[in-house]
């Protein structure tokens, strides 16, 4: 592991070299994979300092036990001495974890988009709820969310809800979330009290930056249209709203969150490139999937990943066969522990392939 971590350190400080050279600043796509790669390594070059450090010390104790006549030392280095080891062990296992490739996407910033499926105005409010679940979660990571276009369910919630999600390894941790979210509860409107079971779709895309994939200007149709639902003045009297149509594949997407037309433009643009840029990394993520049995992070928007049931209290992931009897506190953002655990079999899926940095 030692001449593993300091390669790793070496280049480090090969990429650090690189990311001062005027080269370098001359080319920005080559410039921010240095730059993702310089923070990436950096984590673990730290972790390495900290080993380092532990293993010095463990030989310094084992020296004293060796030389040193006095008891009382001698039972203070002894009790140091396994205190380090039991350190040193944990530290192994992190920088362990730490060594396991990451997929080059999670480092990104996502976009989310939420649509209510079977179930009619159910699927709507459970849209809705997932919404606020994914709302509450953002905001206790101390993420930066921006609305990008919805459309209401007639009885409340969403038919539609797109919008952004900034911060640290967004999508490494939110990539999980994809794919069907399915709700047992008993409807307001039933009156016979029986539960019905509702729907909706979970799509967690990696933000496409401009160096990721290219749009040329004459591949898309711009059309603008008065914005609708509330908003002020502004609401059904001016063309803000902007719809863009990629030509070559057909892919629409429209935006009317906010008031200036050169806004949505850009938000619409945005959530453009990353569907085109999700498109292009599906054959990998097949491929990846193929390869493991739990299918974690295959992508596959249809497959049903997880029941949030109301009579029981429970929520489970039936990829990894995790309940949790916390229902109120998982639709109140606390899904840290369901991601916790799909990270864990993913890492645990790479570990048995072999695969190290």
């Amino acid at each position: 592991m030692i001449e593993k971590l300091a390669a790793i350190k070496e280049r480090w400080e090969k990429v650090e070299q690189d990311l001062a050279s005027p080269e370098a600043m001359a080319d920005m796509k080559r410039f921010a994979q240095l730059n993702r790669e310089y923070k990436d390594l950096r984590k673990i070059v730290e972790q390495y300092e900290l080993y380092r450090n532990i293993l010095s010390n463990i030989d310094t104790n084992k020296e004293i036990l060796a030389t040193e006549k006095d008891e009382e030392f001698r039972v203070m280095a002894r009790e140091e001495l396994d205190q380090l080891i039991e350190e040193r062990e944990n530290k192994e296992e992190e920088i362990r974890l730490m060594l396991i490739p990451k997929d080059p996407e999670d480092a990104k910033d996502a976009i989310v988009e939420i649509r209510g499926g079977a179930g009619g105005d159910e699927a709507s409010l459970f849209a809705g709820d997932l919404y606020r679940m994914y709302m509450r979660y953002c905001e206790e990571k101390g993420w930066k969310t921006e609305l990008v276009d919805f459309t209401e369910g007639t009885a409340g919630g969403y038919k539609e809800v797109i919008f952004n999600v900034s911060g640290e390894d967004v999508y490494g941790t939110l990539k999980f979330e994809s794919g069907v979210h399915r709700v047992q509860r008993v409807p307001d409107t039933e009156t016979q009290g029986r539960v019905h079971t509702s729907a909706a779709s979970v799509a967690v895309l990696p933000e496409a930056e401009e160096i990721d994939i290219e749009i040329k200007e004459n591949e898309i149709r711009k059309d603008t249209f008065c914005s609708s639902g509330p908003g002020g003045q502004s609401v059904n009297t001016t063309y803000s709203a902007v719809r863009l149509v990629h030509i070559p594949t057909g892919v629409t997407v429209q935006c009317q969150d906010e008031k200036s037309q050169i806004k949505n433009y850009e938000k619409a643009l945005k959530v453009l490139r990353s569907r085109l840029y999700e498109a292009k990394l599906q054959e990998h993520m097949n491929s990846i999937a193929a390869k493991r049995k739990t299918m974690v992070s295959s992508g596959d928007r249809s497959a049903k990943i997880r029941t949030y049931n109301y009579p029981q209290g429970r929520v489970t992931d039936h990829r990894i066969g995790l309940t949790l009897y916390n229902l109120p506190g998982v639709l109140n953002g606390g899904i840290q522990e369901m991601i916790d655990a799909l990270q864990f079999a993913e890492n645990a899926e790479k570990l048995k392939e072999g695969t190290t940095v």
